[in-house]
């Protein structure tokens, strides 16, 4: 067992997805804070295997442990000396919720058919890590006020959209996230990165930091 695991999965976090780590940084308080960047390592650790196995039935394997790591854990609190479990075992995250990405991420291991079903791919990944990391940050925030703050960052950033229709994304979900509460707003600010990476733009550290300053100044992601 690693002596912190949650400045462990800070630093891997930093490290492999500064993005959501720099978001991150605008939740005050320190527990919530650790969740999240949690949630965003498990998060990581499951998109992986999408990029990793030659063939969906390993991946499949791949993600049947997680899912199996994650049960033990809520049954006999088994971390397996694994830093995401550890911090899963502190976590105040809902694990019924958790404990399902691992499935949700069987269905990506095959290419989606079509815009409809790549949207719903995302909905059910990506949308739904961003609406449990909202919700940990404020109880009343809901999963369709950042569906589309995910669709557009998951789109911008893998070049499956063009700038266009990123911005048209956001637009359309922008009176939806008008109404997720102030202090969950930092589950979302990392997608103000979105219309820059459909642009195949590459913001350095300093600008990235003041898009999403800016972004959680306004409360808005464009």
């Amino acid at each position: 067992m690693t002596a912190d695991p949650i400045a462990d999965l800070d630093a891997r976090l930093q490290q492999q997805d500064p993005d959501r780590w720099l978001s991150s940084r605008f939740v005050e308080d320190a527990r919530a804070r650790a969740d999240l960047v949690t949630l965003y390592c498990l998060d990581n650790e499951l998109a992986a295997v999408i990029g990793k196995v030659s063939t969906p039935l390993v991946g499949e394997m791949r993600l049947v442990w997680w899912r199996e790591a994650i049960e033990g854990l809520m049954a006999t609190g088994d971390t397996r000396g694994h830093p995401v479990l550890e911090g899963l075992a502190r976590a105040s995250l809902p694990m019924d919720t958790v404990a399902g990405l691992p499935d949700r991420y069987v269905e990506a291991l095959e290419p989606a058919d079509g815009d409809e079903a790549l949207l719903a791919r995302i909905d059910e990944t990506a949308g739904v890590v961003m609406a449990l990391a909202a919700l940990r940050l404020h109880p009343q925030a809901r999963v369709e006020q950042v569906a589309d703050a995910a669709r557009a960052l998951v789109l911008g950033r893998t070049g499956q959209a063009d700038a266009a229709a990123v911005r048209d994304i956001l637009k359309r979900g922008r009176g939806a996230l008008a109404g997720l509460p102030p202090a969950a707003f930092p589950a979302v600010a990392h997608a103000a990165l979105a219309g820059a990476y459909a642009k195949r733009a590459r913001p350095g550290p300093l600008a990235k930091r003041a898009r999403l300053t800016w972004a959680v100044m306004r409360g808005r992601l464009d």
